[in-house]
């Protein structure tokens, strides 16, 4: 029987996307980041959970960013990414933002499937 898994081959479109995604969501994040600390601002966590709002997109993010990278530990894993590059793909997701790393590991994860053998098929 063959499983959507074993059909699945990598798209350069998609490699393209997930590309410029990645780009978007560490200028996106690192723009506010930065003018967060132009004004002076110093408890940055405790921004995240300055209200009822903010503490609701925070967790979001949290649980996105944990669930994102256990696809990532467990999807590099299965194609043969090296854990090096892996591991620091979960660090750059809490140190510099799950919005760049994630899109940049779906690229890669990409290029890893048109690379496979029998990807041509």
């Amino acid at each position: 029987m063959t499983t959507l898994a074993s059909r699945r081959t990598g798209s350069p479109v998609l490699v393209a996307v997930y590309a410029v995604l990645s780009v978007v969501g560490l200028v996106g994040t690192w723009y506010f980041n930065l003018a967060f600390v132009a004004a002076g601002g110093t408890d940055y966590l405790g921004g995240w959970f300055a209200n009822p709002a903010s503490s609701s997109a925070a967790v979001d993010i949290i649980v996105m960013a944990v669930a994102a990278c256990v696809v990532m530990v467990v999807e590099g894993r299965r194609l043969g990414f090296r854990p090096l590059v892996v591991g620091l793909l979960v660090v750059l997701s809490f140190v510099v933002a799950v919005a760049f790393t994630f899109p940049l590991f779906l690229a890669l994860r990409e290029r890893a499937l048109l690379r496979a053998p029998g990807a041509g098929r």
